[in-house]
């Protein structure tokens, strides 16, 4: 008993050090948010400012345009969650419910599909977005970002779908509902958990998008995005560090706000489809 607590003690002194190290640079990046530029370099692993510089963020808000940049973030970040949700929810639902010839060979396809780089792909988007008149828009940078097969989330619909009773179905169509209608009112509603998955990691990967944003926007600077945006902090021969710290911790704010508020539904979607 005695043996077992000891290891006990160690294993939490282990993940304790383990979760230090892992939040320090974030702490870290926060403290030099409020530093002038020369303490930046010259503090090292020193955390504490000698004295707070808050108009490090009105800097970045105004100077260095992290206000039109967040509104840009918000925006495409925001539609492109809505458009992966409904597009992979429909199709995990036609997956997992529907069984039509070559259903398995679909699913072998687009699984394939996670192993193509993003890169890969940028020149046939670029091309249909230019073809549809979309080029230095935010619909073009919401477009391009929402593209691809999203197969994690399609799969997590699928498997979700695929456990559910079938008697839902059979009664809402006694009741009268199509196949659509039983989507919408009957099995959407049911996977709010999966919803939350989707909506916070979706969120995150679109936040942080940097190679899209930046190939979309890069002939229209008033079209990027807070991860694009860092670039308004250097400068031809100097680069305002603590600016970019403070810009950085702006840009982590809603990140954060999203994971608190849906993480309860995030754990139930993951281990919803991980159980069936």
């Amino acid at each position: 008993m005695s043996r077992q607590r000891t290891l006990n003690g160690v294993l939490h002194v282990l993940l304790i050090v383990l979760g230090i190290v892992w939040i320090y640079p974030f702490v870290w990046m926060i403290f030099s948010s409020l530093k002038t530029n020369t303490e930046y370099i010259n503090a090292g692993f020193k955390l504490l400012p000698e004295a707070a510089q808050w108009e490090n963020y009105a800097r970045a808000w105004k100077v260095g345009h992290f206000s039109t940049y967040f509104a840009n973030s918000v925006i495409i970040t925001c539609t492109t969650v809505v458009i992966v949700i409904v597009m992979c929810a429909l199709t995990g639902y036609a997956l997992g419910r529907v069984n039509f010839p070559g259903r398995k060979l679909f699913v072998v396809a687009i699984t394939a599909t996670m192993f193509i780089p993003k890169g890969y792909t940028i020149i046939p988007i670029y091309q249909i977005i230019k073809s549809l008149g979309l080029l230095n828009t935010l619909p073009g940078i919401i477009l391009a970002e929402s593209s691809g097969a999203h197969v994690l989330f399609i799969l997590l619909y699928m498997t979700y779908f695929h456990n559910l009773p079938k008697e839902l179905e059979e009664a809402s169509e006694m009741d009268g509902c199509g196949f659509l209608r039983t989507f919408v009112q009957v099995m959407l509603p049911l996977s709010k958990p999966i919803i939350a998955t989707t909506a916070i990691m979706q969120f995150i990967w679109t936040w942080n998008s940097f190679f899209v944003p930046l190939i979309f926007s890069i002939n229209k600077p008033e079209l990027r995005t807070l991860a694009v945006g860092m670039y308004s902090f250097v400068g031809e021969h100097t680069v305002d560090w603590s600016g970019m710290a403070a810009g950085a911790s702006i840009s982590l704010i809603p990140v954060i706000i999203v994971f608190i508020v849906f993480q309860r539904f995030f754990i139930e979607g993951i281990s919803g489809s991980v159980k069936g």
